[in-house]
């Protein structure tokens, strides 16, 4: 493959973010001059998978640390959103140790809610799981993820396995956000800030020193720098965005189940990352996109899309090792001759 001028890829670098979040907020637009409101629908499914994409990448393209932990911090976020709409939608206070609370159906509260509580879950995952490495990081965040996926099943009240149904009106600070439109320029929002917050601390010592413990972690530690408080914040926040981006599921679909839990769906969000390409603040974006539109062609065209999906996936790893981020820089390369 062609090297690319390092200027110029990071030019296409930080300009690829704004471009991406343009061609989104076209789509509604668009969606409705062609009479078809369910481009809407997948698009906001493309922009909460990518909130989670990004947030994984931070430990998996950054710190070099594979976590099947994702999508269980995913759920956490859902199921905060979805507990409090379910009390408040049936009157019945949800006790809290010594604290009656009502519930509630406003985003305004229930968002930042979910994102500290993901945070705390990340935080006391986190600190067992990053005392291992490897194949042993990887195993012990796949057991956590299952040990929330059956907790979320235990919970009978909520639904258990069948997942819990959110009856009530989704709002923001009052104001009503359950049309399309309203909610899908929410979910955009939260993804133009999270992909601005991501960029920074990539981009500051945070991030070099995250890089540089995933390149030669004994180095970083002779040069006095411990890595593992970094990697540690890094795990906290890549969970935190985990479960915003999984309260925005729970809000925009008005369902949220332990499904959304599995270590499946955490592979999913390795897959988006890695299609989209791991050296990129923006590429996980790109890659939510190519996986939510691949899953949803292909699975029309026959039930064994999961084999076509693969052959896509193997193609574009062996030939683009920067994944759907490497052929923007090329094409961008390309039309600037």
């Amino acid at each position: 493959m062609a090297e690319f001028d390092p200027h110029r890829a990071s030019l296409v670098d930080r300009l690829a973010p704004l471009v991406v979040i343009a061609v989104l907020a076209a789509i509604p637009p668009i969606a409705k001059a062609l009479g078809d409101p369910f481009l809407v629908k997948v698009a906001t499914r493309v922009v909460v998978f990518a909130i989670a994409a990004v947030g994984l990448n931070l430990i998996v393209g950054t710190a070099g640390l594979v976590s099947l932990l994702q999508a269980g911090l995913f759920g956490v976020g859902g199921y905060v959103v979805g507990i409090a709409a379910w009390h408040d939608f049936n009157g019945e206070a949800l006790g809290l140790g010594p604290i009656a609370w009502a519930g509630t159906s406003d985003l305004a509260i229930t968002l930042p809610l979910a994102a500290l509580v993901s945070a705390l879950v990340a935080l006391a995952t986190g600190v067992v799981s990053l005392r291992t490495s490897g194949p042993y990081f990887l195993m012990i965040t796949l057991a956590f993820d299952q040990m929330l996926y059956y907790g979320a099943v235990a919970l009978q009240k909520y639904g258990g396995e069948d997942g819990l149904q959110i009856l009530s009106s989704v709002t923001f600070a009052g104001r009503d956000v359950s049309d399309r439109w309203s909610f899908f320029y929410l979910c955009l929002v939260v993804l133009a800030v999270v992909l601005f917050l991501a960029g920074r601390m990539i981009e500051a010592r945070f991030g070099i020193v995250l890089r540089a413990s995933a390149e030669n972690e004994r180095r970083v530690t002779v040069s006095g720098i411990p890595p593992y408080p970094y990697r540690l914040t890094a795990f906290v926040i890549s969970g935190t965005i985990a479960g915003i981006a999984g309260a925005l599921l729970a809000a925009g679909q008005q369902f949220i189940s332990p499904a959304d839990m599995s270590w499946v769906r955490s592979g999913d969000f390795v897959v988006m990352a890695v299609l989209g390409g791991l050296s990129t603040v923006w590429g996980p974006v790109v890659g939510a996109a190519a996986f939510v539109i691949l899953e949803l062609v292909l699975s029309s065209w026959t039930q064994h899309w999961q084999l076509v999906f693969g052959a896509i996936i193997v193609v574009v790893v062996l030939t683009l090792g920067g994944g759907l981020s490497d052929l923007v820089r090329l094409m961008s390369r390309e039309g600037a001759r």
